[in-house]
């Protein structure tokens, strides 16, 4: 069986065929190869000769930048051959030049390997000498001054460039002669995480300066909607863009599949990914499933071997798990036989999305919207590598991203990518990683503003009166106890961490917020797919103790809001109703959880938690006078209808920023402040703010019109879960009222008559 027959089968089974809502299909297309502005040395093009490799148009575009002396962002799809498009220029840098050091930055170690061994190829067959290695928190300290002496090209990721930068004396030789910095899986880092490296980088650029070293930055990410905006942002440089894909690909079809089709889904989405997966291993296409989390991932694995037991347990037996945890000799044994077509089925978390080598793939399901399209486009482009037809099946779950996309199709297919978003202005950001700058060279007054921007001397003050840092006659030094680096968490904004311990062993850390809303005590929590119960929270030592269990219920915090706007930075009119985006205060209060068995409430427990208040950005809008008079003479709730929207757009900003839902955060009020006008609130979950709202209030009448469509089309007669209910809702989904949501959204969306 083919993809043509699987395709058939989908559109033909009595169950099935309900649930396919869509099939797109695009291609085939053929390669377009590309000349090199000078050849290639002898060496590097056996290389590719042997392997019977040819440029593409865009990896010789970005070859001539590179050459050039040029920044480069390189954005094209999986499989497109990035990895080879820069590795070529460095191996001819570092073979100019006998000095010349590189360093590759990537987000996991399993990249990392990965890369090493692509390196090790290519010194093997060109005979460069660049002895490339890995130097992470894994490299033994014995080999750890070998690496930095004799290596040519350094592979490491940011929490290690985090720790060692304060040790730069030790690096002197490699930063004075760094030449090439490479970014890989760049799209990586947005929010808050692409915050804090973004700051990272300015430190390492800092370093270089002092050591009279200025780099090429190379950056590889997935397709972007503002590649060159996020390029500046993160490096504070200037790139060349290459972005239109050269390399060919197959014909390819994009299915649509919906088990809530009928608004009520008696089957879950992850037994309908089981069945799908089962369908296209017994139809002979070698196939990936991404899943969002261990625990399913594992789940379906086992009920797929299972089903597949009752045709051939040589079927069975092709199917396994790959996800982080595994030991990497697991995986790299999973990789292999993905590779020699010996694994005909693997279940895997978004660890397979990057860019590790595993060959061609026939078949990907993605079970649920993964949240962005980019990693919809990354994974769907794991199939059909060598030119042959592929398929890629979307499994739908019940949230409103997912059934947004099932009722609107050509949305799906036709939108372009998300705005990685990345603020270098947030303060609480800022002054951690000057601190951190300060304890590796004293920060200048002026030299060091093009660093930490345009707030660097009102921040140097603001640190200073807290004894953080201390004028010396060489500069500003850090003053503070303990390392800078430690007090600096690059997954989030918080000063405060909390340690989550099970039995003593260190599972994760949380900021305060993260606590409150995922790790109070009796709280049902999830680490890497598993189930822990919350046994202690101790605010004074910052400690969660944890224990592991298995439940079938959950917790859901019961929080009050209160929002104080600080100042409106700018305001405007949209189809006749006022919009403002500007600095407020957030106070969070959270009361309680509920205790709930799929959507049954089983119990509620009381919480005394010292209130969380904390500033950031946010836009809001007053719908006109004549909005609250329409509704009422509909015989509406007006506070239904204002809760209803503002959970609509907040299901609906990851459409279009690059974002969770549990990033941003909502209020609404029928009677808001002194003037008593109803009021719709959206933030930025994050003390300082991280550029979500500012980016959403940007788009705001698209925002409008996608999430009117969401809860137009919702096929629901009061509200559910696939439009204006939240997972996340502090006061418990209500009131709601989604006739009153759509009668404000078509305010928002409509002109005013005249």
């Amino acid at each position: 069986m083919a993809v043509a027959d699987v395709l058939f089968f989908l559109e033909h089974n009595p169950v099935m065929q309900k649930r396919v809502v869509h099939i797109e299909t695009t291609g085939p297309k053929s390669p377009e190869y590309g000349t090199l502005h000078t050849p290639l040395n002898e060496a590097t093009a056996e290389f590719l000769e042997q392997r019977g490799i040819r440029l593409y148009t865009h990896q010789c575009e970005a070859i001539n930048h590179i050459r050039n002396g040029k920044n480069v962002i390189l954005t094209t799809p999986t499989a497109s051959g990035k990895t080879l498009a820069f590795n070529i220029p460095v191996f001819e840098g570092i073979e100019a030049d006998p000095q010349a050091r590189a360093l590759y930055l990537y987000p996991t170690k399993a990249l990392a390997n990965d890369q090493l061994a692509t390196l090790k190829q290519m010194v093997h067959f060109t005979g460069i000498s660049a002895s490339p290695a890995i130097y992470d928190g894994d490299t033994p300290q014995s080999k750890r001054p070998a690496i930095r002496t004799n290596a040519r090209i350094i592979v490491s990721n940011p929490y290690e460039i985090h720790q060692v930068l304060a040790w730069h004396a030790k690096w002197r030789e490699f930063l004075s002669n760094l030449r090439f910095v490479v970014i890989d899986e760049a799209h990586r880092y947005r929010g808050v995480f692409g915050s804090h490296i973004a700051m990272l980088i300015r430190r390492l650029l800092r370093l270089c300066r002092h050591y009279a070293s200025d780099p090429q930055i190379i950056l590889s990410t997935a397709t972007l909607a503002n590649p060159l905006e996020f390029a500046g942002r993160l490096t504070g440089r200037s790139f060349e863009l290459v972005d239109r894909d050269a390399s060919p690909h197959g014909k390819n079809h994009f299915v649509l599949y919906n088990p809530y089709y009928d608004g009520i889904g008696d089957r879950s989405t992850h037994e309908e990914t089981k069945d799908l997966l089962g369908t296209c291993i017994r139809g002979n296409l070698q196939t990936l499933c991404f899943t969002a989390s261990r625990k399913m991932a594992e789940l379906v694995a086992v009920w797929a071997r299972d089903d597949a037991r009752r045709f051939s347990s040589r079927l069975a037996g092709a199917i396994a798990t790959y996800r982080a945890g595994y030991l990497p000799e697991e995986r790299r044994a999973i990789e292999r036989q993905l590779k020699d077509g010996s694994m005909k089925g693997v279940v895997s978390t978004n660890a397979l999305e990057l860019g590790i080598d595993i060959g061609s793939l026939d078949a990907v399901i993605i079970s649920g919207y993964p949240g962005t399209m980019m990693a919809t486009r990354q994974q769907a482009g794991r199939a059909g590598r060598k030119g042959d037809p592929s398929l890629a099946i979307l499994v739908a779950q019940a949230n409103p991203l997912d059934q947004y996309f099932m009722h609107h199709p050509g949305q799906f297919f036709s939108r372009s990518h998300e705005h990685a978003i990345i603020d270098t202005q947030n303060p609480y950001i800022v002054s951690g990683h000057m601190l951190c700058a300060a304890a590796e060279l004293p920060l200048q007054d002026e030299i060091d503003v093009q660093f930490f921007g345009d707030a660097f001397p009102f921040l140097l003050l603001e640190l200073a009166s807290q004894n953080l840092l201390k004028q010396t006659p060489h500069g500003w030094v850090y003053g503070g106890r303990g390392r800078a680096a430690d007090a600096v968490n690059l997954d989030g904004t918080g000063c405060e961490t909390f340690r989550i311990l099970c039995n003593g062993r260190l599972l994760e850390t949380m900021d305060r917020a993260h606590v409150y809303r995922e790790a109070h005590k009796g709280a049902i929590m999830l680490h890497q797919g598993e189930i822990y119960v919350v046994r202690e929270l101790d605010l004074e030592t910052h400690t969660v103790r944890v224990a592991e269990t298995d439940v079938d219920y959950y917790t859901q915090p019961l929080k009050e809001v209160n929002l104080a706007v600080i100042g409106t930075l700018e305001t405007r009119t949209i189809n006749g109703v006022t919009c403002s985006f500007g600095d407020v205060e957030v106070t969070e209060l959270y009361t309680g959880y509920k205790v709930k068995r799929k959507d049954t409430i089983i119990g509620v427990e009381p919480l005394v938690l010292p209130p969380l208040t904390f500033r950031t950005t946010a836009f809001w809008f007053i719908p006109p006078a004549d909005v609250e008079q329409r509704v009422a003479e509909s015989g509406l709730d007006l506070a239904g209808g204002l809760h209803g929207t503002e959970h609509a757009i907040i299901a609906l900003m990851p459409l279009h920023v690059m974002c969770d839902r549990w990033d941003i955060g909502g209020l609404s009020s029928p009677v808001y402040g002194e003037s008593g006008e109803p009021t719709i609130f959206v933030y930025d979950a994050y003390e300082g703010g991280v550029g979500l709202a500012e980016k959403a209030y940007e788009i705001l009448p698209e925002l409008f019109a996608t999430s009117y469509e969401l809860v137009r089309d919702c096929q629901c007669e009061k509200g559910c879960p696939s439009c204006i209910y939240s997972p996340k809702c502090g006061n418990d989904n209500q009131p709601l009222d989604k006739e009153a949501t759509i009668l404000i959204f078509k305010q928002l969306c409509e002109p005013p008559k005249k």
